[in-house]
């Protein structure tokens, strides 16, 4: 993989090759934006795990949360991210139709009302850094306050996150191709018998 700065393969100290390990360990590869990112400005670390906690505490929809955050990736066009999205997609069973679909949100059959209005506000304020008065009525129509702020929350995490990656060049790194191959291994490994009856 090319990004505009060299992946740092074996960092300095040993916080930094303890947190490599246990990437390995748990991806089976270090992600490149710890490789590039992370292990050039460690203190970054903790805000991003600071984020990731706060963002899993969004009672929203994990489905339409990730689906949030993948409309603006794609939108930004950051490779990483939607990877990751994908690989989270997968690792959390929740389907690819309307993954696959995003682009056609507006007219697909497989979103609801409450989700389009969702995409279109994050959509919109993603690509204009803001929203017209129509566009937040219909959010506003499927969506209470709290949510509401919950949905712009995110918006403005994922551009973040897009803004760190997209500069750096870096772009896909497998995890979706990783997390399918999870799952395959544990369909392999489940009983001839469990696996005839699904």
């Amino acid at each position: 993989m090319v990004t505009r700065l060299e992946p740092i393969e074996k960092p300095d100290g040993l916080k930094m090759r303890l947190i490599y390990w246990m990437m390995r360990r748990k991806f089976g590869k270090v992600m490149i934006p710890l490789k590039v990112v992370i292990a050039r400005m460690p203190g970054s670390l903790g805000l991003i795990r600071k984020l990731q906690k706060f963002h899993k505490r969004i009672p929203l929809d994990p489905e339409l949360k990730l689906m949030v955050r993948t409309l603006i990736s794609e939108n930004n066009g950051c490779g990483y991210c939607l990877d990751l999205g994908e690989s989270e997609a997968n690792r959390e069973n929740l389907g690819m139709g309307k993954f696959n679909a995003l682009a056609e949100y507006q007219t697909s059959p497989l979103f609801s009302d409450r989700e389009r209005a969702a995409l279109a506000y994050a959509e919109e304020l993603t690509r204009h850094k803001n929203v017209s008065d129509a566009t937040f009525e219909e959010l506003r129509k499927h969506f209470n306050d709290r949510e509401i702020v919950e949905i712009t929350w995110l918006n403005a995490m994922q551009n973040f996150t897009n803004l760190v990656t997209i500069p750096l060049e870096i772009e896909s790194d497998g995890l979706c191709a990783i997390a399918q191959s999870e799952i395959q291994m544990e369909h392999d490994e489940r009983s001839p018998m469990q696996n005839a009856r699904e």
